[in-house]
C-alpha cells in the first residue's frame, strides 16, 4: 500500500437507455477509464460503483457526469470523447474543470460532420481556442501536430459560413516545399497545388457533404489557394485561415495579415519547431508572435503535447523529440536544418 486514501462511491443515472452508450460496447468505455485512472468500475442496473484512490474516483465521476450530459443532449460518446472528458477532468482548479467539462456538450458550438457528429473541444486548450476564435478577429493557434489547431479553425469557419455570419472561407498554406515555384510540376494549377493543400480539403470533407464542398468551391464561397495568391487582395466578410504558418517569411506574413478586410476574421496556425524554410531564413510566424504580442484583437493560444488528440503514441513521440531537441541530439531544430523535400504536417484531428 502506498498510503493513498481509498474511496468508494455510487453514482446513479436516471435514464437506463443511455447507459449502453455511456459504458460502451462490452463496457469498453468503462475499461478505458479504469486503465487510465487506476479505478474499479462496477455497474448494477442504473447504478455505477467507483472505487480507488480518492482523487481518481472524483475524476472518474466528473468525467462520467460530463459524458452522460453529452448523451442527454443527443450527442455521441466514443473513445475520443472519453479521453477528452478525462483530460478535462484533470486540468486546472475546480472552476476551470467544471467549465472545461461543460464545453464537451456546449450548445453554442455544434458543427455536425459526416463521420464524427458534433465537434466539441477535447482539451482545455481546445476550449480556450474555440473561445478565442469566437471573440477575436485574429487568432494564432500554436503548437505541435495532432492538437486540432487547423481542424477546429476550419470547423469554426464552416459554422460561420453555414449560418451566414461570413460570406466565404479562404484557406491557404505556403507551398514552401516547391519554393512556391510550381511550374515544373505536372498538371494544371489545381493539380500542382493540391498536394500542399490536401489537409484543408480533408477537414472540409469531414464537415460538409462532398457535393456541398464541390458546389461551394465552384461558386467561390470556399477558396483554397497558396499563400502567394493572397498578394494584392482585401478579404472582407471572410474567414481566412493560414495553415503551416511557420513556413512563411516575415514579408509573407505581413502581407497575409494585412489582407484582413471589414467583417473578416483570421486564424493562423503553425508549429515553430517544424520550420521548413532554408537555413538562416527567419520564420514569419516567429516574428509575428514577437511583434503582435499585446495588440488588441489578437489572441495567441498555445498547445502542447498534452493537447494531442490523435493516437496516444503521437504525444509520446512529440515529448521524445522535444527531449532530444533540448539535449541537442536532433539535426533539425531552430536552425531550420531540414531537407528541402520535407513535406510538412497538416492538422486534421479532433
Amino acid at each position: 500500500m502506498n498510503g493513498t486514501p481509498e474511496r468508494r462511491i455510487d453514482v446513479q443515472f436516471d435514464d437506463n437507455r443511455l447507459l449502453p452508450m455511456l459504458y460502451g460496447e462490452h463496457d469498453r468505455h468503462l475499461a478505458r477509464i479504469e486503465n487510465q485512472l487506476g479505478v474499479s468500475l462496477t455497474s448494477r442496473g442504473n447504478s455505477l460503483s467507483i472505487a480507488g484512490p480518492a482523487d481518481a474516483v472524483e475524476t472518474a465521476r466528473s468525467a462520467l457526469d460530463a459524458l452522460y450530459e453529452r448523451l442527454k443532449r443527443n450527442m455521441t460518446v466514443g473513445p475520443g470523447e472519453v479521453d477528452a472528458a478525462l483530460r478535462m477532468a484533470t486540468a486546472g482548479d475546480d472552476g476551470a474543470r467544471d467549465q472545461n467539462l461543460a464545453s464537451l456538450s456546449r450548445p453554442d458550438f455544434t458543427v455536425r460532420t459526416r463521420r464524427k457528429g458534433v465537434i466539441t473541444p477535447r482539451s482545455p486548450t481546445q476550449a480556450a481556442y474555440l473561445q478565442a476564435l469566437t471573440e477575436n478577429e485574429l487568432v494564432f493557434g500554436l503548437g505541435p501536430a495532432g492538437t486540432g489547431k487547423t481542424y477546429l479553425a476550419v470547423a469554426q469557419a464552416v459554422a460561420l459560413l453555414t449560418t451566414g455570419q461570413v460570406d466565404r472561407i479562404v484557406l491557404s498554406r505556403p507551398a514552401v516545399e516547391a519554393g512556391e515555384r510550381l511550374g515544373f510540376l505536372p498538371g494544371d494549377l489545381r493539380e500542382k497545388i493540391d498536394p500542399y493543400l490536401r489537409p484543408l480539403y480533408d477537414a472540409l470533407h469531414d464537415m460538409l457533404p462532398a457535393e456541398q464542398v464541390k458546389r461551394r468551391l465552384e461558386s467561390g464561397e470556399i477558396e483554397i489557394a497558396p499563400l502567394a495568391f493572397m498578394r494584392g487582395r482585401t478579404l472582407g466578410n471572410a474567414f481566412v485561415i493560414l495553415d503551416e504558418a511557420q513556413n512563411t517569411t516575415p514579408m509573407q506574413m505581413k502581407m497575409f495579415l494585412t489582407r484582413l478586410g471589414e467583417g473578416g476574421r483570421m486564424a493562423v496556425t503553425g508549429d515553430v519547431s517544424q520550420i521548413d524554410l532554408p537555413s538562416g531564413t527567419k520564420s514569419g510566424l516567429k516574428e509575428a508572435i514577437e511583434v503582435l504580442d499585446g495588440v488588441d484583437g489578437v489572441s495567441f493560444v498555445r498547445f502542447t503535447d498534452v493537447d494531442v488528440v490523435r493516437h496516444p503514441l503521437v504525444a509520446r513521440i512529440i515529448r521524445a523529440y522535444d527531449k532530444a531537441d533540448a539535449q541537442g541530439k536532433t539535426a533539425g531544430t531552430e536552425t531550420n536544418a531540414r531537407p528541402r523535400g520535407y513535406s510538412g504536417r497538416g492538422e486534421q484531428s479532433t
